[in-house]
């Protein structure tokens, strides 16, 4: 399995059974959290990296929020257009 092979895979919206953004940020977090770090230096790294995927996780909610939205006022728009139609 190739993360670098199923992220694009997301990306470009081929073979989305039931994986979306969040599955892909919880494999990620558990990588992170099964990696022992050896110095101080990747023990930064790893916090570091827990920090970003937090931050990417809430800003994927955020989109996610958005998307909903948008599709609301389309579903809105496109009934009020058959409506006048």
């Amino acid at each position: 399995m190739s993360l670098n092979k199923d992220w694009n895979q997301f990306l470009l919206g081929e073979g989305l059974d039931s994986r979306n953004v969040f599955t892909y940020l919880q494999g990620l977090e558990e990588i992170i959290s099964t990696l022992k770090p050896k110095s101080m230096t990747e023990e930064r790294r790893l916090a570091l990296a827990k920090q970003h995927l937090k931050e990417a996780r809430r800003y994927a909610r955020q989109m996610q929020n958005e998307l909903q939205i948008l599709e609301e006022r389309l579903s809105i728009l496109e009934e009020s257009l058959n409506e006048g139609a």
